[in-house]
C-alpha cells in the first residue's frame, strides 16, 4: 500500500511559518548514536525543518515529502536533496542510510510497506527515529482553552491516523530494536498571533473550515485574548509555551 495522505499542501506557507522547529540537542544526540554519517533520510520532511537540522551532522540528507507545495517552502541547502516521493518509495539505494528520521509524520504512513522500505534502505544497525508532539503546555487557563478547542471544537474533524499523536506514539507499530531516548522539549515564547497561526495549521482546523465555511480559531482567539494581556508599547505580550516530544527510536534488526 502506498500512502496518499496529504493534509497540508493547501496551507504549506502557513505551516512553514507557524510550526515550531525542533531542539538542536535532539539532532546532536541522534548523530552521536550513528557510527557513520554519510547519509540521513528525513521522511515526510514537509518544509524541511528536520532536514535542515540534520545537515550539519551528515554528509548528505535525502528529504522526501508527498507534497510539492510543502517542498516549495524548503530553504535550499547544498547538503540536502529535496525530492517529492511517497514514504514507501524513497528512491534510495539498498543499505545506504545511516539514519532515518520521521518528524511529526509517522502516523500518516505507519504501514508495512513503509517499514519494508526502511529495512531496505537502512545499513545494518542503522537508526530510525520518529517523534511527535501533542498539545502545547502553557499557563493552566490557556491549556484548558486549547484542550477544549482540540477535543470539542475541531475534534470531529481529526483524521483517524491522528489518534497516534494523542497517544504519544505509544502502542504504534515500530518493528525495530528500540533504544532509550533522553527527554527533549520544544520551548518557545509566542505572541497570541503566533499561537493562533499555529492552531490554524492543524489538519482538523483546516477540515473544519472546509466543511463549515467558518474559522473556529476566531472564537478561541477572543477567549485567549482575555488571558494574554495587553500589548506593551504596541508590542504583543509573549507567553512561554512548550511541547514535550514523544520519541520512538531503534535500530534495524539483524
Amino acid at each position: 500500500m502506498i500512502s496518499s495522505t496529504d493534509h497540508f499542501s493547501g496551507q504549506a506557507k502557513a505551516y512553514a511559518n507557524a510550526r515550531p522547529s525542533y531542539p538542536p540537542e535532539l539532532f546532536a544526540w541522534l548523530s552521536d548514536q550513528c557510527p557513520q554519517h554519510s547519509l540521513a533520510w528525513d521522511c515526510g520532511t514537509g518544509n524541511g525543518q528536520a532536514a535542515q537540522a540534520l545537515a550539519p551532522h551528515f554528509e548528505q540528507v535525502h528529504a522526501t515529502d508527498l507534497s510539492a507545495e510543502q517542498l516549495a517552502q524548503a530553504t535550499p541547502n547544498a547538503r540536502i536533496n529535496f525530492v517529492r516521493a511517497p514514504a514507501e518509495a524513497s528512491g534510495l539505494n539498498d543499505q545506504s542510510c545511516d539514519l532515518v528520521t520521521i518528524a511529526q509524520a509517522l502516523h500518516w504512513f505507519c504501514n508495512d510497506s513503509f517499514f519494508h522500505e526502511l529495512n531496505r534502505v537502512l545499513k545494518p544497525g542503522g537508526l530510525v527515529a520518529a517523534w511527535t508532539y501533542t498539545l502545547l503546555e502553557a499557563e493552566p487557563e490557556i491549556n484548558a482553552l486549547v484542550a477544549h478547542f482540540h477535543q470539542h471544537t475541531v475534534g470531529p474533524w481529526w483524521p483517524n491516523e491522528r489518534k497516534w499523536v494523542d497517544l504519544g506514539y505509544a502502542g504504534m507499530p515500530f518493528p525495530f530494536d528500540e533504544i532509550p531516548v533522553p527527554a527533549f522539549t520544544i520551548h518557545r515564547e509566542w505572541t497570541l498571533t503566533e499561537l493562533l497561526a499555529y492552531l490554524r495549521t492543524w489538519s482538523a482546523t483546516q477540515r473544519c473550515i472546509e466543511a463549515t465555511g467558518r474559522d473556529p480559531v476566531i472564537e478561541v482567539g477572543v477567549q485567549l485574548a482575555k488571558l494574554w494581556g495587553e500589548p506593551d508599547n504596541g508590542t504583543e505580550a509573549r507567553k512561554k509555551i512548550q511541547w514535550p516530544l514523544a520519541i520512538r527510536c531503534g535500530r534495524k534488526r539483524k
